[in-house]
């Protein structure tokens, strides 16, 4: 499983960080500082073309309107068919 490569205490540690955010300008500050303007855009990107792929939009509309490549999108998607259900936690707790 893709996780067990992933786990180690550093990155509890930062997992451990992003739960103690209480605010969205919290959360903001935090991030500003941890990455680039550029991974927090991907990042967003990424969860957008996936609540997109799950309302049925095809790759020419979430290209279009995310300016997503393909090979963006065709990895989230694979995350979203064969992954461990990241984006659908996310996406059905935002209630989008």
């Amino acid at each position: 499983m893709q996780l067990d490569k992933l786990r180690d205490r550093s990155v509890d540690q930062l997992f451990e960080a992003i739960l103690q955010i209480k605010t969205l300008e919290e959360a903001y500050i935090f991030f500003d500082d941890l990455c680039t303007v550029n991974e927090i855009q991907s990042l967003a990107q990424r969860l957008e073309v996936a609540r997109m792929l799950r309302k049925g939009h095809t790759y020419n509309q979430i290209e279009a309107e995310t300016g997503a490549s393909t090979a963006t999108i065709s990895r989230v998607k694979r995350c979203l068919n064969y992954g461990t259900d990241g984006y659908k936690m996310a996406l059905e707790r935002l209630n989008r």
